[in-house]
């Protein structure tokens, strides 16, 4: 629309310079400029709400790690290819065969790791790609071990660009990194939870679950800060490809309660949560409209 303006006030112009001449031509043009389209314009890509096939990357999350038992993987409960009817998955959801799904998620890995994961995932040529991936950069032993936001967008933008080159086709769902304090303010009202915590999970966040010091605080809001600065890195390297669809930060969003977290960590998803977030994701998914 913006070179359509610019070709018609053109038109005008013209038909003033030259004042007497000959108005018609300078209709005539206005028309043809007006039916040209803006060469800034783009079609808008379809978005197939159906695909065929589904290939899930990310980190313990997608794994469905300590859901359905303590310290394992239970990819039967997972959010994203689960096939437990409690929790119906995004592959339950969207395939017409979700056997037609593959987790290729890792436990513990970080935005390092995900051109690995979709390396393994162009084997598979799915239509369907879904992303998780950023809490452990941010869950480590301290602060100062987090994954440097400019470190965390280079491998991002890697992982994409090999995703796009390898898979041109296949459709790229980005989710939101959890909102860790919002998990650690739920969990630490869990006696057990908190003991379990000393364990060494994620110790930016949860080291000192109770206290109320200046310190403490100050810490967990730079663990926050680290993940709302790995979002927008999501949304902003997704948003270069037209085949790529950021949740809007849903998941981050989302209120996780105690009933939503594992009962062996109380800060993984049980499968109660798993079931949330799949809903999250479908929903992202399917959505008419490109979620901001």
């Amino acid at each position: 629309m913006a070179g359509t303006a610019v070709a018609l006030s053109a038109a005008a112009s013209l038909a003033g310079c030259f004042g007497g001449g000959q108005p018609s031509q300078a209709k005539a043009a206005a028309k043809e400029a007006a039916a040209k389209p803006s060469p800034s314009a783009k079609p808008t890509p379809k978005w197939d709400t159906r695909p065929a096939s589904l290939a899930a990357l990310g980190d313990s999350i997608t794994r469905g790690f300590d859901a359905c038992g303590v310290l394992k993987d239970c990819p039967d409960v997972s959010w994203a290819t689960g096939s437990s009817t409690s929790v119906d998955s995004v592959a339950s959801r969207l395939l017409a065969n979700p056997a037609d799904s593959w987790n290729l998620a890792e436990s513990g890995a970080r935005m390092s790791g995900l051109t690995a994961q979709v390396e393994q995932a162009v084997a598979k040529q799915p239509e369907q790609v879904t992303i998780l991936m950023g809490a452990n950069d941010a869950c480590r032993q301290s602060v100062a071990a987090m994954t440097p936001v400019t470190d965390y967008r280079r491998e991002f933008e890697d992982a994409m660009a090999v995703l796009h080159r390898r898979l041109p086709k296949a459709q790229v769902l980005v989710a939101s990194v959890p909102d860790l304090k919002r998990l650690w303010s739920v969990g630490r009202e869990n006696p057990l939870g908190r003991e379990v915590w000393k364990l060494g999970i994620c110790q930016s966040m949860l080291a000192d679950p109770v206290s109320a010091s200046a310190a403490a605080d100050a810490r967990r809001n730079a663990v926050r800060d680290q993940v709302v600065a790995y979002n927008a890195v999501l949304k902003d390297v997704c948003g270069q490809y037209a085949k790529c669809r950021y949740d809007g930060g849903a998941v981050f969003d989302y209120s996780f309660t105690m009933g939503e977290l594992s009962a062996w960590d109380w800060f993984h998803p049980s499968a109660q949560g798993q079931a949330q977030l799949a809903r999250i994701v479908y929903r992202a998914i399917t959505s008419s409209t490109v979620t901001e």
